[in-house]
């Protein structure tokens, strides 16, 4: 297996951090990026290179890609991992919250992106691989602004695919379902504050409820399974246009697909209760 020059985003926990220790030990020089490095030094074992960068200030993106060009000449693959969520009602969620969403999850993914794609493009060879969610694919209720954000990323890696196909760059979406991670419980506690003395605050509390229930069971699919996706896509000849790890996420992608809408509605809705 031809060893390759790997960025990803998030690298500080979770998944991205996972990813970067299980890519690096398959050969591969990784370089994890992250807000807080210091958080990935116990990744430097390994031999993964913690980067700093903040995918919200595009000089930190510059000076990163930058740094690695330097260093490596190449940027085989982009993993484009780093996410936020803040789940609440349209009408209660500030719009600065709105947009630090589509600042974290769109707009800093595809500044990141439009940094490496002219390396790419030179060498005829390439891969982005974009953390999206089933989120992008069906609403969940409450899920409103973040599932806005994960529409735009499906849209957004479906219309880059086709434009950098031609420079022998690939584009492959990963697409979780519920995975037990910190996420879960995070999102749980930005909707209850998100509910608080509105309209929505009996309902909202039910789906907290249901957050809490469910990201603290075992229902949830492991990390290890989106990991398992992303090195996947990573190591592939022929890498798909989009994976579906976790437990669930073929099965709604599909409900989605074929229930009328009102009837997709209720059986979101009925989540919630």
């Amino acid at each position: 297996m031809k060893s390759k020059i790997v960025l990803i985003t998030g690298a500080s926990s979770g998944i991205g951090y996972e990813t970067a220790r299980r890519l690096v030990l398959q050969g591969h020089k990784v370089y994890g990026a992250a807000r807080r490095t210091e958080l990935i030094e116990p990744l430097c074992q390994y031999r993964v290179v913690p980067i700093a960068m903040d995918v919200t200030v595009s000089d930190s993106m510059d000076a990163a890609v930058r740094r690695i060009i330097e260093e490596e000449g190449r940027i085989d693959v982009l993993v484009n991992n780093a996410g936020y969520g803040y789940l609440g009602p349209v009408e209660t969620v500030p719009l600065e919250e709105a947009r630090r969403q589509l600042e974290v999850n769109l707009f800093g993914m595809a500044y990141l992106t439009q940094l490496v794609l002219p390396y790419m493009r030179e060498r005829h060879s390439g891969h982005i691989i974009n953390i999206s969610s089933i989120a992008g694919r069906a609403v969940i209720l409450f899920g409103g602004w973040y599932n806005v954000s994960k529409f735009a990323v499906e849209a957004f890696s479906d219309a880059l695919r086709m434009e950098v196909e031609p420079f022998g760059i690939r584009v492959s979406i990963i697409e979780p379902s519920g995975i037990k991670t910190p996420w879960g419980l995070i999102a749980a506690d930005n909707l209850e504050t998100s509910v608080q003395g509105s309209a929505y605050e009996k309902q909202g509390l039910r789906m907290a409820g249901t957050f809490r229930w469910a990201y603290g069971s075992d229902l949830m699919s492991k990390p290890a399974s989106v990991t398992r996706s992303i090195v996947s896509a990573v190591n592939a000849r022929h890498p798909s246009t989009r994976y579906h790890p976790g437990l669930g996420a073929h099965t709604i992608i599909f409900l989605h697909s074929i229930l009328p809408t009102r009837l997709w509605d209720s059986f979101a809705r009925l989540i919630g209760r």
